[in-house]
């Protein structure tokens, strides 16, 4: 995932997008395996979308394809992706329809929300109408959450996913240093599994949440079971 924007890095912005794709590739059985936030620089955004999506299946971006000047990310796409970007017909004929809907101009700003690389195929926005886009296989979306996530919900169908990645808990009420060797052992046995460890202090008292993740629900099932005897922990 590319998240654009100086309002993210700034602070002004709290971004929940990434959040969302996460738990949403999960269930589609699709690995998230890396999250990058970068300013609105054109050559900035060139560089990363053609490292990104030479080295993933799918690249999500999500922000700048707005109506203002900052609102970069489709030429920049176009750009490393080797496509020529202009106002096309169909983005056109969508926000036409939405603005005259309003009884609203759709003026010059407004206008650039239809441009859109050649040979890209258009994701719909069902609420603001601008669409997104993907081209190749890096696809181009809102930074507006409610959007974004209106978006994924068209992109996701359209991809292939595996099974959908299954996890369980279970909270420790011991430290971290204290459990270290016996978890780390447990996740050297069973290579099939992933096991994490989060930390927590509640009421004075240190603890740790263990989360089981697989494919393999039985896989997952018999180590919540070693977990629970080894630690004398219930779920």
């Amino acid at each position: 995932m590319l998240v654009i924007g100086d309002e993210i890095l700034s602070g002004r912005t709290r971004d929940a997008n990434m959040y969302h794709l996460a738990r949403a590739l999960t269930d589609h059985g699709i690995p998230l395996c890396e999250a990058r936030v970068i300013a609105d620089d054109h050559a900035t955004i060139v560089t990363t979308v053609k490292e990104l999506a030479g080295r993933y299946d799918h690249l999500f971006t999500t922000g700048g394809i707005g109506p203002t000047h900052d609102d970069i990310t489709a030429e920049a796409v176009a750009e490393a992706m080797g496509a020529p970007i202009g106002i096309r017909d169909d983005a056109r004929a969508i926000l036409q329809a939405h603005y005259d809907a309003r009884g609203q101009e759709l003026n010059e700003a407004r206008l650039r929300m239809a441009r859109i690389p050649d040979g890209a195929t258009l994701i719909d926005n069902p609420i603001s109408a601008a669409p997104g886009f993907t081209l190749g296989n890096v696809h181009v979306m809102a930074g507006v959450p409610s959007i974004f996530e209106a978006m994924l919900a068209g992109v996701l169908p359209t991809l292939t996913g595996g099974a959908p990645v299954l996890s369980q808990s279970l909270m420790v009420r011991q430290g971290e240093g204290d459990i270290a060797a016996r978890l780390g052992k447990l996740a050297e046995d069973h290579p099939e599994v992933s096991i994490g460890s989060y930390p927590f202090i509640r009421d004075g008292v240190h603890g740790s949440n263990i989360v089981v993740r697989s494919q393999d629900g039985q896989a997952v099932d018999a180590v919540m079971q070693e977990l629970s005897a080894l630690f004398g922990e219930t779920r």
